[in-house]
């Protein structure tokens, strides 16, 4: 694991750096991206970068982590649609090239098929990770198999709690996902994991240092050959 601490506009501004230098050596890359309030400042120097013609995604392909189960994906909380509005639509990604797990269809038929596009597409080359508050990447909460690969999840309550800010309410925060499994984020060639302020310093300290185990799924990344953690001062306080 490369640790970089810094503060999140530095960390943005670094990783975008590293999509410039993947692009300019392939540009159909394969590119793994997350939701959330985390990655929202490396979508925003993307899209500046775009905007400046300092890098172009229009051969390049994506996948997004995970979905909320149960929701449309015009359901202004979907992340297709967070996807919409943050990111591809303000790049020259062709639409089509854009993948997001379905979220209406659960089946395992489509688990597989959303594994064998990522097959097709020739694995993902840089995959990008949140850290949850109890060791979770995607919706892989604690226990989930490392060899698990695209599958539904049920959401644990933090995991809940922790998006309900995003809903009217706890009530309307889906019990369930599709997300990437842990084997599929290891398969990626190299993942960048963004962690920042005080609530993830133990979670990141145990991913770290701690023993690879189920119980915090981000601990299998010490694994990994190409990891790099990007993280503010505060989560990195126990490390």
């Amino acid at each position: 694991m490369k640790l970089i601490v810094t503060t999140k506009e530095d960390a943005a501004k670094q990783a975008a750096e590293l999509y410039r230098a993947l692009l300019r050596q392939k540009q159909n890359a394969v590119l793994g991206f997350a939701t959330g309030s985390t990655p929202l400042a490396l979508y925003t120097e993307l899209i500046r970068a775009y905007q400046k013609g300092e890098i172009s995604f229009q051969h390049a392909v994506s996948f997004n982590l995970d979905e909320y189960a149960g929701l449309d994906e015009n359901h202004p909380q979907s992340y297709r649609a967070f996807m919409n509005k943050n990111l591809f639509s303000r790049i020259d990604i062709p639409m089509e090239h854009t993948h997001v797990p379905n979220g209406k269809d659960t089946s395992a038929e489509q688990m597989d098929a959303y594994e064998a596009m990522i097959r097709a597409a020739g694995g993902i080359d840089l995959q990008l990770l949140g850290i949850g508050q109890n060791g979770h990447i995607g919706f892989n909460e604690p226990g989930t198999p490392f060899d698990s690969t695209t599958h539904v999840v049920r959401l644990s309550q933090s995991t809940r709690n922790a998006n309900a800010r995003f809903f009217s309410s706890i009530d309307e925060v889906p019990k369930e996902a599709v997300s990437m499994g842990i084997k599929t984020v290891m398969n990626a060639r190299a993942i960048l994991l963004f962690a920042q302020g005080a609530s993830k310093a133990k979670v990141v300290a145990a991913a770290v240092n701690g023993p690879v185990a189920e119980k915090v799924p981000a601990s299998i990344l010490q694994l990994h050959p190409d990891v790099t953690l990007y993280l503010d001062p505060e989560a990195a306080k126990y490390l």
